[in-house]
């Protein structure tokens, strides 16, 4: 083992609890002499207390205790998400049975009574190796996540500024365009509004990810909602021969976030009409069910593959159709639905195409 590996299995501050002074002073005098930092606490409440106030780096639990045990106390502590990561070391002079059921309740070790010297001091290393592998691997994910959110915000500002610029020259305000010129910056407004778009979803995304959006949700008449954004794709629909169906009965309620629950239907329906090939059927279908609403899209596409239907909803998994896209809007969609507290999945059969279906709880929608 290397010395900063070393260093790093001797730092760290530990809480030790148990109601009993002998064994407190016990395992203290252990650890203190190993170089550690440690505190001290005699019931499971106090514990949760010290924790809220200073969280430990280790928490070492005695499991027979008064009042609130140390499986109750290593339940209480793990159900608190906002908390970094603590491992649990449970004290244990009891059957399997309490073993198992403490590591059911999310300690991560345990160690017989009497303590062996170097039994504990081993597992301590362990579990403070774990805790610091665990906080390293938090940091660079959040540093990552910290620095997509600040390039994708700082992205968008020059793309929205050439986005309108653009529109302001092919609108003639600037003066008269040739068509040789109208035509390079219609093609160059397009990439643009697709990096846009990106950069918009990928903003959409980590604002979920990281917890900081706000649904608001109200009650939405359906068929009104589904017939304006029908309108808005019919054009496309037109263009590539395809049929569009509607089947939203009119006195359907919905709750949700009317902004999202659009967003919901464009992705979708925008991937059914990317998907869909001249020709083809696309039906909308929107029913009150248990708890809630069920909406369903379904194309005659190109279909999906089993193996491709596994990961369809991970971030920038485009498969293998070669029909562009930026693989962000499924996983997007997901997020949406997942905040409402709602479901999606889809069915697909290769060459024959697929039907998505979103459900959302809320209200007992009437038909």
């Amino acid at each position: 083992m290397s010395d900063k590996a070393r260093m790093t299995d001797r730092t760290g501050r530990i809480l030790v609890v148990d109601d009993v002074p002998n064994n407190l002073a016990l395992i203290e005098a252990i650890l203190t002499m190993a170089g550690y930092e440690v505190e001290t606490a005699q019931s499971g409440l106090r514990a949760l207390e010290r924790i809220r106030e200073h969280p430990p780096d280790l928490l070492i639990l005695d499991v027979m205790m008064p009042e609130l045990n140390g499986i109750e106390t290593t339940q209480r502590l793990k159900s608190q998400t906002d908390l970094p990561f603590i491992p649990v070391l449970l004290l244990t002079a009891s059957s399997n049975s309490s073993v198992i059921e403490g590591l059911d309740a999310g300690a991560d070790e345990f160690i017989r009574k009497p303590v062996d010297h170097d039994e504990l001091l081993a597992r301590v290393r362990a579990l403070l190796r774990f805790k610091h592998s665990v906080d390293e691997r938090d940091f660079i994910a959040q540093q990552r996540e910290d620095f997509v959110s600040r390039l994708t915000h700082d992205l968008r500002t020059p793309l929205v500024s050439a986005e309108r610029m653009m529109g302001l020259i092919l609108d003639g305000v600037l003066g008269t365009v040739e068509p040789p010129v109208k035509e390079a910056l219609s093609t160059l407004r397009r990439s643009n509004l697709h990096l846009l778009t990106m950069t918009n979803s990928l903003l959409e995304v980590y604002r979920y990810e990281a917890g900081c959006k706000q649904l608001h949700c109200e009650e939405i008449v359906a068929y009104a909602l589904f017939k304006e954004i029908y309108a808005e794709f019919r054009s496309i629909a037109f263009l590539k021969e395809i049929r569009l169906a509607l089947d939203i009965p009119e006195q359907l309620i919905i709750f949700a976030d009317v902004v999202e629950l659009r967003r919901i239907i464009q992705n979708l329906l925008g991937n059914a009409l990317k998907f869909t090939d001249v020709g083809g059927f696309i039906k909308i279908a929107a029913q009150a069910v248990s708890e809630g609403t069920e909406i369903s899209f379904t194309d005659t596409g190109c279909g999906i593959s089993p193996d491709e239907q596994i990961h369809l909803f991970n971030r920038f998994v485009q498969g293998n159709h070669f029909r562009g896209g930026t693989g962000l809007g499924l996983h997007h969609t997901k997020k949406i639905v997942e905040a409402h507290g709602g479901k999606i999945w889809a069915k697909s059969i290769p060459d024959q195409g697929s039907t998505f279906t979103v459900f959302l709880p809320g209200i007992p929608a009437q038909s």
